[in-house]
């Protein structure tokens, strides 16, 4: 793959850095169309987008830290590589959502109309993200045996994450992509579809993602923390789908709180 598009004298640029920059941006564009669409106030949208943007990159790289604190307090030098890894998608999930809710709640936004706004732009930016690890190498499966798998040899991408080079293995960053442009379309294709009500969207994505990553995890290859057991993804997977489809039936049993203007979601 290309760790690397091109260097200007001591500035290089990456390739994750330039694709995770578009995730954020792609994200954003979408939660802001949608906004318009659900007459929520696109300036409160973007202002949170940024928010949200900041806090998801800050809590990525502290659930990475976290789960690699072993090797950052043996080796202190190793904390520079925080600077330019993405960290793990998780973190940035959970500390995002925690800044949107203090963010809707002091501006007076509907909190789980926001939280829908938002969350198809969640997989739409994922999609990108992902592709960007496969570029870099990160992120990487196990060994495989089978006819779409993937093989590194930019020694780059072994310096800079530690990615085997000359074996095949599961492309679990295209699996990944893969499973969240899915959940995009599922969302998008039937958010107006049955009985619909806010935070319907949110937390089917929260549901879904938890299952395709837990499933995905099985057959990642890289050192990722564990927890009793599980990957730190997999335990928090098992943690958040009881969560979503315990809030999908408590929310809909509420009275929506969704404006009247925006009572009918269109798909951007």
């Amino acid at each position: 793959m290309y760790p690397e598009l091109f260097s200007l004298g001591p500035v290089t640029i990456y390739s994750y850095g330039v694709l995770l920059a578009a995730s954020y941006l792609l994200g954003l564009w979408l939660a802001m169309r949608r906004a318009r669409r659900w007459g929520l106030d696109p300036s409160r949208i973007l202002d949170l987008g940024i928010y949200i943007i900041i806090a998801a990159l800050l809590g990525a790289k502290l659930l990475l830290l976290v789960v690699d604190f072993d090797q950052f307090s043996s080796s202190p030098a190793d904390l520079l590589s925080l600077a330019r890894s993405g960290g793990v998608f998780y973190g940035g999930l959970i500390v995002a959502v925690l800044v949107g809710f203090w963010y809707v709640g002091r501006h007076g936004l509907p909190l789980w109309t926001t939280c829908d706004v938002f969350a198809p732009g969640i997989a739409l930016g994922h999609v990108t993200g992902r592709l960007g690890c496969l570029a870099a190498g990160c992120c990487y499966g196990k060994p495989a045996d089978i006819p779409w798998a993937v093989t590194f040899t930019n020694p780059l991408a072994a310096a800079n994450v530690g990615t085997p080079l000359g074996i095949p293995l599961h492309p679990t960053q295209l699996y990944e992509a893969g499973a969240e442009l899915f959940i995009l379309g599922l969302l998008l294709a039937t958010e107006r579809r049955g009985r619909p009500f806010p935070g319907r969207t949110f937390w089917a994505y929260m549901l879904l993602y938890a299952v395709s990553r837990f499933i995905i995890e099985i057959y990642r290859g890289d050192p990722r923390g564990e927890m009793f057991g599980f990957s730190t993804s997999q335990f928090i997977s098992l943690l958040l789908g009881p969560l979503g489809i315990v809030m999908l039936i408590w929310l809909s049993r509420r009275t929506p709180e969704t404006p009247k203007q925006a009572r009918r979601p269109l798909a951007a």
